[in-house]
């Protein structure tokens, strides 16, 4: 990999961990049934999660192989599922990633960076 292929994955890398920063941030204080009926928050914070898995999408292979702690295929999984809306969007689910895989995944991003 070239140096600039390097540097040009950290760059969604330094994205993701923003993404994820802004999604515990949108949330704190919440509980699921307020989060849920929040409007701007509940958008606010899908787009967030929609923008981790694109920018997933840029980290090469060899880089994900690298830290298989990290679900890399779920994360561009969920992408597709909130982009394309198959079947809507089941808020157990969505809370679920908030409340427990967003914050494991900044702690792994951030030992990437």
């Amino acid at each position: 990999m070239s140096e600039m292929n390097a540097r040009e994955w950290r760059f969604y890398v330094t994205d993701m961990i923003k993404f994820s920063e802004n999604v515990i941030s949108y949330t704190s204080g919440f509980d699921q049934e307020r989060f849920e009926n929040s409007g701007i928050t509940y958008d606010a914070t899908i787009r967030n999660l929609e923008l981790i898995g694109e920018a997933a999408t840029h980290i090469p292979q060899s880089i994900r192989e690298e830290y298989p702690a990290i679900m890399w295929r779920m994360m561009i999984a969920t992408r597709n599922q909130l982009i394309h809306g198959y079947l809507g969007i089941d808020n157990d689910t969505l809370w679920n990633i908030i409340q427990v895989d967003i914050p494991e995944l900044l702690i792994q991003l951030q030992k990437i960076r």
